[in-house]
């Protein structure tokens, strides 16, 4: 199998199983994941800070003051706190939670069992970098930075551990004003 690694931290695709016709027949997993080993917290320390250092060379000077980071539950958290406390920045998560709560943008994540996203607290003008784990064809992170935008708020840029370098997330994204920073790349298969 296709494996990356920038150490700490590495990479790789292994196949799901027990899942519905609906779900991706691949994922990716990685080192801060906790899957298949315990995590120090210098290598989630170690990851944020070259997450940000990547950001700052790679956005520049459009990166511009920024409000927060929003970051996509399960899988982004990780490296939405990592990259929070390197950039000493806040950070919210956007969940599949349907909840009363003020300034709700609701996206899709289309490959997921339950595909309705919500980011709480959403209000116009703001800045923020949009965080997680992977990105396989973009769609998501696509999703989400249109129905910022829709509300008013600015998406800078995504950042993400790992992107499957196969599926033109890059592409995608980059057609929607959004730069994709990635701590690596990995080839998927089919």
């Amino acid at each position: 199998m296709p494996e990356t690694a920038t150490a700490p931290f590495t990479a790789r695709i292994v196949e799901r199983l027990s899942i519905g016709p609906q779900s991706r027949r691949e994922r990716i997993i990685h080192s801060l994941d906790g899957l298949e080993a315990p995590v120090a917290p210098s290598d989630l320390s170690g990851v944020g800070e070259e997450l940000w250092y990547r950001v700052q060379e790679e956005v520049g000077t459009e990166l511009g003051p920024l409000d927060f980071l929003l970051g996509l539950d399960a899988g982004g958290i990780l490296p939405t706190v990592a990259l929070a406390h390197a950039a000493a920045l806040p950070y919210k998560i956007a969940w599949k939670l349907h909840l009363p709560l003020e300034g709700a943008v609701r996206f899709s994540e289309p490959h997921a069992m339950r595909t309705d996203v919500y980011a709480y607290g959403i209000a116009e003008g703001q800045r923020m970098l949009l965080v997680d784990d992977e990105v396989t064809t973009g769609h998501t992170l696509a999703n989400l930075a249109q129905s910022l935008r829709e509300a008013g708020a600015t998406p800078v840029a995504a950042v993400c551990l790992v992107e499957d370098t196969t599926r033109g997330a890059r592409e995608l994204l980059a057609t929607h004003g959004v730069t994709l920073v990635s701590l690596s790349t990995i080839d998927s298969f089919r």
